[in-house]
């Protein structure tokens, strides 16, 4: 990955969400080691202070107990009890503070990119078996990623060694003093410059990761931009090449125009407004809780309806703002809405009135 030569390769786009999906489900995301490598640091540091007191008493267990055997204690006939001992003394020093520093792993990876789970990045990927060496050194040593990394990496070190420096420099009087005063208040001493220590170079680490974690995003950004082939290439992928759009519109077209020519010729009647729109309706109460939009079409699509209504004797009504309404809000064999119950039922009163026969939808809707 060249650093924010996007734009010399010509890859002007902005990434799309969903290559930036894409890319986070194969476990590419934008992630600061720096900042995991500080919080790994600094919450251990911290529960390791809070429970000092915790880890001194069990030290002092541990050592009474292994001290007070070391005589009267035949390893190899009791091995087991030493060995049990062993293990018990090592759990409960290490299991918190490891995990701890499992929680503090999680945690910073989790701040930095969400909750997410892939194994894409462990798959076995045997072409990279095979040893690049020329790559690896173009890439760690002679690359201007090489120089950022070698940069950080002495910048880290110098503020180890300045932290260092001033911590220990404040409190050189009391460590020459260390021969002289008893061992417990030594250890004690000396284990609370090492914590202050570590919390103190912890807290700089992690302030200097976050414009590491700033700049990773940015470099994560400017790699996955495209250039406009790839953005219409998906584009394409996502909606569908325009020509096969096209061609099934056009067939969709085809068959509303068969089957509005076999669908208006049972409809009750034709709604118009008059000729920009047309609706055809029919009802048939055994089987329809209300009348159904047969066909519709606004103008050359209008027209053909009115001139197949006009063919098999279909009553045709000019109402324009029914018209317009059912036009707008119903679709080709959906019933109409309760609102248009009314305006429907005096359109239909009309026609059977008209045709001297009876319309029960026409009775409910006007009652």
């Amino acid at each position: 990955m060249q650093w924010f030569a996007a734009e010399d390769e010509g890859r002007t786009e902005e990434a799309s969400e969903y290559k930036i999906r894409k890319a986070r489900e194969e476990g590419r995301v934008a992630k600061s080691q720096e900042l995991v490598g500080a919080m790994g640091l600094l919450i251990p540091a911290a529960a390791l202070a809070i429970m000092a007191p915790y880890y001194a008493r069990t030290l002092r267990e541990m050592v009474i107990f292994f001290l007070g055997r070391a005589t009267t204690v035949d390893i190899t006939r009791d091995g087991g009890i030493v060995s049990q001992a062993f293990f018990s003394y090592f759990v409960k020093l290490a299991l918190p503070i490891a995990s701890v520093a499992v929680i503090a792993a999680l945690f910073s990876n989790f701040i930095q990119v969400g909750f997410l789970f892939t194994l894409k990045p462990i798959t076995p990927d045997f072409s990279r078996i095979v040893p690049r060496f020329g790559q690896y050194l173009k890439k760690t040593i002679f690359s201007m990623e090489g120089l950022f990394n070698l940069a950080k990496s002495l910048i880290k070190v110098a503020i180890i060694g300045v932290i260092a420096y001033m911590t220990i420099r404040n409190d050189l009087d009391r460590l020459m003093a260390m021969f002289t005063t008893p061992f417990w208040s030594s250890v004690t001493f000396i284990g609370s410059l090492a914590i202050r220590l570590i919390i103190e170079v912890a807290v700089a680490l992690l302030a200097f990761s976050v414009p590491d974690y700033l700049f990773q995003r940015r470099q994560y950004l400017e790699g996955l931009k495209m250039s406009k082939e790839e953005v219409k290439e998906e584009r394409k992928m996502q909606e569908g090449d325009p020509l096969v759009k096209s061609r099934l519109r056009e067939r969709m077209r085809e068959l509303l125009s068969r089957n509005m020519a076999a669908n208006v010729p049972k409809a009750d009647v034709v709604i118009t407004n008059p000729t920009h729109y047309a609706v055809a309706l029919e009802w048939e109460r055994e089987r329809m809780e209300a009348p159904i939009v047969s066909a519709k079409g606004m103008d050359e699509v209008a027209l053909r309806i009115r001139k197949i209504a006009e063919e098999n004797e279909v009553p045709i009504v000019e109402n324009r703002p029914l018209a317009r309404a059912l036009y707008a809000d119903v679709e080709i064999g959906d019933a109409i809405p309760e609102k248009y119950y009314g305006a429907i039922a005096a359109v239909l009163a009309h026609v059977y009135s008209t045709s001297g026969e009876q319309s029960a939808f026409a009775e409910e809707g006007s009652a």
